[in-house]
């Protein structure tokens, strides 16, 4: 039952082609940034910055142009890095009603590709907000987000591990099913090689 949810995850938007943090914060009236990466071979297409819940359904606040590579839109601003194949969005003058689910996007022929963040904005005068963004962005410049480990582990536990582990445990009850060696073969040469002494003891 591990393969529908791995065929699951294989038809998500964006579900490896691009990536970005599973949630960032910001405080209200401040700014927040948001990196997400992508694969290459999408340095050329275009990019957008999307805001809703729902993927088939969000209002796309932000998108470049041809081979555009910064724009900005009211309070929001994104650039591409097609050298690092790095988006970066910009939101500045936070209000509470920003928070929501967005989408950091690749516009392509037919399904564009997308991974979903949720904004969280914190009230005026929280503190720890800065060092919390600093600390997420820190984690995801070493690598993919967390979210795209989850769904590597899963693909690799699917199509690597399981079935390395089945053939370790067919090979195990293999060996235990062999034939053993009657325990008479072992026994008849002690008695064949102890005869001859037996002999010369018991001659007169």
């Amino acid at each position: 039952m591990w393969l529908p949810p791995a065929l699951l995850l294989l038809s998500l938007p964006g579900c490896f082609s691009i990536q970005g943090p599973e949630s960032v914060r910001g405080p209200e009236k401040g700014s927040l940034t948001v990196h997400c990466r992508y694969n290459p071979g999408w340095e050329t297409y275009v990019k957008w910055w999307c805001r809703g819940a729902k993927w088939d359904s969000c209002d796309t606040l932000i998108r470049t142009r041809k081979s555009e590579q910064k724009v900005i839109r009211n309070r929001v601003s994104l650039m591409d890095n097609q050298r690092d194949r790095l988006i970066t969005v910009t939101m500045k003058e936070l209000r509470r009603d920003d928070q929501d689910t967005y989408w950091c996007g690749i516009q392509r022929p037919g399904t564009d590709l997308g991974a979903p963040i949720k904004v969280i904005i914190d009230p005026e005068g929280t503190v720890g907000t800065g060092l919390e963004n600093l600390l997420s962005r820190t984690n995801f410049d070493r690598g993919f987000s967390s979210g795209s480990r989850i769904r590597t582990h899963y693909i690799l536990l699917v199509f690597v591990k399981v079935p390395i582990l089945l053939i370790l445990v067919g090979a195990i009850l293999w060996l235990k099913g062999l034939p053993r060696a009657p325990e008479e073969q072992w026994e008849q040469p002690i008695y064949t090689n102890l005869s001859p002494d037996l002999t010369a003891d018991t001659a007169p």
